[in-house]
């Protein structure tokens, strides 16, 4: 498996994306503005879209990557998420009023994107791939992803903040060489992370001393315009670990 990294950012920006990540040719992780990062064909490729959970950052090309490639596909995107994931979508992005219903596109018979439901712990195979939804904390619904090649694995958290049923899993996963956590504020907006359940470098500290696997740790979502204060903070505030700051454009085989 080949996990390459579309999008990491919290926001935009001259070269910033946020959060997508394409897993081998076929396999999208989130459809942030990450997408941008791909060719028309390539968007015409991916067969299996995985969502985390259902804000703007983490969807926002959806809407314009069924639009743009359906008419160059001969069967359906298939859309995984848990189902209040799905119900966001249908009532709000899907509706004809933000944007077409791409399940009747061209018709109901066969469209060009259809839903399917997953629920918390439940894997999904696709090509001997094994991805399972994970544990998340945040201000919706929402998972995080187990990636699991049969020779290793990756951990991608989604948004989350403190949540010691995602520890519990992660800790269970004894070939784990990649963790992906997301920690999207700087110490200076502790509350704000708080409020919104997410993770600030104090916080990721605490969660991290929670983690009992050998893997290495990259930070995702960090807000534009203060990674590099946010990724300092994690460095002094960390004993034991190095969490690199995740890069767009890295790869991760596993």
């Amino acid at each position: 498996m080949k996990l390459r990294t579309l999008g990491c950012s919290g926001g935009i920006g001259g070269n910033l994306r946020t959060s997508s990540f394409l897993l081998d040719h076929d396999v999208l992780i989130d459809a942030g503005t990450g997408v941008n990062e791909l060719s028309l064909t390539e968007i015409s490729m991916i067969d299996h879209v995985l969502l985390t959970h259902s804000h703007l950052d983490h969807i926002a090309c959806l809407p314009f990557m069924v639009d743009s490639a359906w008419f160059m596909r001969d069967r359906p995107l298939t859309i995984y998420a848990i189902e209040e994931t799905l119900d966001i979508l249908r009532q709000h992005i899907f509706n004809w009023k933000i944007w077409p219903d791409f399940s009747e596109i061209p018709n109901a018979r066969q469209p060009s994107m259809r839903y399917q439901p997953i629920g918390l712990g439940e894997t999904v195979v696709l090509g001997g791939r094994k991805i399972t939804a994970i544990p998340a904390n945040h201000a919706v619904p929402a998972v995080g992803f187990h990636l699991d090649s049969g020779k290793a694995s990756l951990v991608y958290s989604g948004d989350t903040t403190t949540h010691d049923a995602l520890w519990k899993v992660v800790n269970r996963i004894e070939n784990l060489r990649y963790l992906i956590i997301e920690t999207a504020f700087s110490e200076g907006e502790k509350e704000l992370a708080v409020l919104s359940r997410h993770l600030c470098p104090s916080l990721l500290a605490e969660e991290l001393k929670k983690f009992q696997r050998e893997a290495e740790v990259f930070v995702t979502h960090l807000k534009p315009g203060e990674a590099e204060l946010t990724m300092r903070q994690i460095e002094s505030g960390i004993q034991g670990r190095r969490p690199k700051m995740l890069l767009n454009n890295q790869e991760f085989e596993f």
